[in-house]
């Protein structure tokens, strides 16, 4: 199983979050635990290749 980040908070009564890999892509929940769902479904979609020029975030070494 792979093990994605999440970047998350708290507005109110709605968690909202993204993907690190993917900052571009937010979404939100009324719990946790549906936040959690969605950023999966958010992970599926940007990667089934259906979407096009989708943004990612990368590494790159310089030094």
């Amino acid at each position: 199983m792979k093990r994605i980040k999440y970047v998350y908070w708290q507005d109110g009564d709605t968690w909202l979050g993204y993907l690190e890999e993917y900052p571009d892509y937010q979404t939100q929940g009324e719990s946790r635990e549906e936040l959690k769902e969605n950023l999966k479904d958010i992970y599926q979609e940007l990667t089934s290749g259906n979407i096009p020029c989708i943004r990612k975030v990368a590494e790159l070494e310089v030094a």
